[in-house]
């Protein structure tokens, strides 16, 4: 059977053989047959290849709700926003199913705060604020007033590398003002930017085993590099599993990464979240009906399989020399020793396209301590306030095709790949001091590689 690839101009073919034979391996397919040559503004908003017309169907109305935005209640369509929320829409924040920008507050931010007390709950997760929950909320409704508002500060930070280069490093600060209910001492906060959600279908079916055996949360072979699993409670199982999914790999799995984000972000209920996120605070009186959920079931999963069956886009530029070049760095300097650029995923028999996949994340799995300069302090079940998870790689290239202008890190704080290199530190260190002292001509070359993924 041959494996079809989506082509924005035209359906391109990879058999079989191509998919398991490293001298004909297309090195263009980041996610296997699950991947899309299209590399316009909206590369990361196609379908996986080969889907069904029932299937094809399901993700077109999945996509129609993860743009639709969300008005209150009562409201005969997509009713139940807020009462207090950070956005109106998936998309929104998501944009064209991409990074977002890190910024709160305005219709197109897309950065958020995690709070906490210090503790934790009983599953081991973090500990809610009363009158507050796990999530600052700076949005609501006419009426309701806005738990807090986030004011963001930049101070600019020369570097310096040994041959002379300079850079700036933007370090954000984080204040909460006007709160509707004062704020407990010693609260604990994390700041997080929106992350693209395609390919996520794939990671999900990343086996377990695969990501354990990449953790070495001892060190063991003293190579400066300790990445180990985080394990979570998934509310809609009631059992603690592996996490995968957001920036501490604190979710197990895309349906309540979907269905959390949506009683979160925009406090839209669903049978995995069925209650306001105000429930117990004093807004829940505000709330107008609370009788059923906001959105039905079908649509609930409909959205999750619309992030479940996003394509990943081709790597570009692949024979180039100067890519190869950076790309052998990148392995030299122990970048990939967290970010993987190979795996293979577990079977799943009704998306073919996704089962047993040859796929290039540049990703664990696992969460790592990066240090102090990009520390929230705040523990996430397992991992702790100095740990996030290596965030995958692929489409990075493409961040500022999708996204217009580019952020990364999990604030958005780098501007561009070399401010999110060096501020890396922690089990990195070793790798961004080896990076440090390449010649500027490999540097570049490591940068022109990560823009071909």
């Amino acid at each position: 059977m041959c494996l079809l690839v989506v082509c924005c101009t035209q359906c391109r073919k990879a058999s079989n053989a191509v998919l398991s034979n490293d001298d004909a391996y297309d090195a263009r397919l980041s996610g296997g047959a699950a991947t899309t040559f299209d590399i316009s503004s909206l590369s990361f908003s196609s379908p996986i290849p080969g889907l069904s017309g029932w299937d094809l169907h399901v993700h077109e109305l999945g996509d129609k709700i993860f743009e639709q935005s969300f008005v209150a209640a009562p409201a005969p369509l997509y009713g139940g926003l807020g009462p207090v929320f950070n956005n109106v829409s998936c998309i929104s924040c998501h944009h064209n199913d991409g990074a977002g920008i890190p910024t709160a507050g305005l219709v197109n931010s897309s950065l958020l705060i995690r709070l906490s007390l210090p503790g934790s709950d009983l599953h081991g997760g973090p500990l809610p604020i009363p009158g507050y929950g796990g999530q600052l909320q700076d949005v609501a409704l006419f009426g309701t007033q806005p738990e807090a508002k986030v004011n963001i500060t930049y101070t600019e930070e020369p570097f310096t590398f040994p041959d002379g280069e300079t850079l700036s490093l933007r370090k954000p600060t984080y204040t909460l003002t006007n709160p509707y209910t004062p704020l407990p001492a010693g609260y604990l906060t994390s700041p997080r930017m929106a992350p693209p959600v395609f390919g996520l279908g794939l990671l999900e079916l990343i086996p377990e085993a695969t990501i354990r055996s990449f953790a070495d949360p001892y060190d063991a072979d003293k190579d400066g590099i300790s990445g180990k699993a985080n394990y979570v409670y998934n509310p809609y199982t009631q059992k603690t599993e592996l996490g995968r999914f957001g920036l501490k790999a604190n979710t197990a799995s895309l349906l309540v990464q979907v269905t959390a984000a949506m009683q979160q972000d925009m406090g839209i209920t669903s049978y995995v979240f069925p209650q306001k996120s105000v429930y117990g605070q004093p807004q829940w009186s505000s709330v107008k009906d609370n009788k059923g959920t906001d959105l039905p079931d079908s649509l609930v999963n409909a959205v999750k399989f619309y992030v479940q069956s996003l394509a990943v886009p081709a790597r570009r530029d692949v024979t180039d020399p100067v890519v190869k070049h950076g790309e052998a760095l990148f392995t030299q300097i122990q970048c990939a020793s967290c970010h993987k650029p190979t795996m293979y995923t577990d079977v799943n028999v009704t998306l073919p396209a996704l089962s047993h996949q040859r796929i290039h994340p540049y990703t664990d799995m696992l969460v790592h301590d990066m240090g102090a300069g990009l520390a929230d302090n705040r523990p996430d079940y397992l991992a702790d306030g100095t740990e996030w998870r290596t965030s995958p790689l692929w489409g990075i290239g493409l961040f500022q095709k999708t996204n217009g202008t580019p952020y990364y890190l999990h604030d958005g704080r780098a501007r561009n790949l070399k401010e999110a290199i060096i501020w890396h530190g922690g089990e990195a260190a070793n790798s961004i001091t080896q990076f440090t002292k390449l010649p500027r001509a490999d540097r570049e070359a490591i940068i022109t590689f990560l823009q071909s993924l």
